[in-house]
């Protein structure tokens, strides 16, 4: 048969019909991370993975990263992040595992220094507490630049190794069986 109903009745039962339940609230949620991805040319790949960021500002929001690091990076020039930010940030931030890659110039040694950083919290006189190792000269001179910028005012050391007999002038001759 036909059901006849007053427009009154139809109105109410669209308005019923539409109220979001938490399964499309997060459906949706979750096809606006996909199009701010693929926007971004991001790939991800995992399971639970943590939503990118848009803007530095969020950092400091979201994951509490240290006033003094957000105001480095805004002295640095740093506006937006890049792609492998974006993504990679959020994901070390949360603990877990990232192999990563992304062209030369793309802001990689950012992504990772940022992140350690806010793991390390402050500075305690313990030694070396984080260890970077670069496969070349050059690009552990890069990360150390950065770093060095990145820390500034937060009283992180940060410092290059790259001869046993300099650490063993620098740190002290018991250096290697120390550290």
């Amino acid at each position: 048969g036909i059901k006849w109903m007053s427009s009154l009745e139809a109105k109410f039962k669209d308005e019923k019909d539409k109220k979001p339940t938490a399964e499309k609230l997060e459906r949706l949620r979750k096809e606006k991370v996909n199009r701010f991805r693929n926007q971004h040319k991001i790939s991800v790949q995992g399971t639970d993975l943590p939503d990118p960021i848009a803007t530095f500002d969020q950092l400091q929001k979201e994951y509490k990263v240290h006033p003094k690091i957000m105001e480095n990076i805004q002295a640095a020039g740093f506006q937006v992040p890049t792609p492998i930010q974006m993504q990679a940030i959020p994901v070390m931030l949360h603990g877990r595992e990232l192999l990563a890659s992304a062209p030369t110039g793309s802001g990689k040694t950012l992504a990772f220094c940022i992140p350690l950083l806010t793991h390390l919290k402050q500075p305690r006189n313990k030694g070396f507490r984080a260890l970077i190792i670069s496969p070349t000269r050059e690009l552990a001179s890069q990360t150390h630049r950065e770093l060095v910028k990145l820390a500034e005012g937060t009283g992180f050391r940060i410092h290059m190794i790259h001869k046993a007999t300099e650490a063993a002038k620098k740190f002290g001759p018991r250096s290697n069986k120390k550290f």
